[in-house]
């Protein structure tokens, strides 16, 4: 399977960078990407990754996906219904659109469906765990009648897909949930850190917090998750929004997600500039 399997990643950022890494490291037999910031000044750095690691550059995400056999959408959370819509223009029968970002489940299902106009097949995929350490193997829970086909075919790659559901939307409901207290836990320590700063109160705060929870050290776990916000949190707003998308849809009140996702883009550290 690996010497005969072609893979291709629509959005080449931190995970298809990642993943590409490690299939080739499994043998898989060639792999093409294509990012929206291919021939621009931010993009060229991105082109230059993917040809230290060995990946095709193209021009189109059409261009990028002829020939695959798994084609991962691994764009930002706003972007994966229209994506989808794309790409079902152009994907053919037997290939598998594998859906790897962080949406609501009701954006999954609308992607599923539009996937399944072109005849291919649609694999919702919610990564459970940052990808940087793990690489490949990070956790991913796998959605969707083809779930247990395509979870055979990438973990003899490589991969690590546990299915959990033919139904579409249930993978990443699962995974936004937990979201919810992750990333908030995340805005809580860095917003009480800031005030503890404020006031020059940290210390006998995280005495107090210690004392409660004895088996956390409050000040090694606000410098981390205030790291991970200034890293990650642009991507993790905009995965809180489509969280409280899946509240809203389930007539829940999506408040608390939507001020999660406003903590972890105020939190987020400025990209710099094209060319800086």
């Amino acid at each position: 399977m690996a010497g005969s399997a072609r893979i291709a990643f629509i959005g080449y950022g931190e995970v298809g960078q990642t993943f590409s890494r490690g299939f080739l490291a499994h043998g898989v037999a060639g792999i093409h990407a294509y990012d929206l910031l291919f021939g621009s000044g931010p993009g060229s750095r991105l082109e230059e990754a993917a040809r230290r690691i060995g990946v095709t550059c193209a021009d189109t995400a059409e261009r990028a996906c002829t020939e695959a056999t798994f084609v991962f959408s691994a764009v930002t959370a706003d972007r994966t219904e229209a994506v989808a819509a794309e790409a079902a223009r152009w994907l053919k029968p037997g290939q598998i659109f594998v859906d790897v970002n962080s949406a609501a489940p009701t954006t999954k299902q609308r992607a599923a469906q539009a996937i399944a106009a072109s005849g291919a097949d649609y694999v919702e995929a919610a990564v459970m765990a940052p990808v940087l350490k793990p690489g490949l193997r990070v956790p991913i829970l796998a959605g969707g009648p083809k779930a247990v086909d395509a979870a055979e075919a990438l973990n003899r790659l490589g991969m690590n897909l546990t299915p959990v559901s033919e139904i579409f939307g249930r993978a990443s409901a699962m995974k936004l949930c937990r979201s919810i207290v992750i990333k908030g836990l995340e805005a809580l320590m860095v917003d009480c850190a800031a005030a503890c700063e404020a006031w020059d109160v940290k210390d006998p705060v995280f005495a107090s917090l210690h004392e409660t929870f004895p088996s956390i050290d409050f000040h090694a776990l606000a410098a981390d998750m205030r790291e991970r916000v200034a890293t990650h949190g642009i991507r993790r707003a905009a995965e809180m929004r489509e969280a409280a998308e899946m509240l809203a849809a389930a007539g829940l009140e999506p408040g608390l997600a939507s001020a999660i996702a406003d903590a972890q883009q105020r939190g987020a550290r400025a990209k710099p500039a094209a060319g800086a």
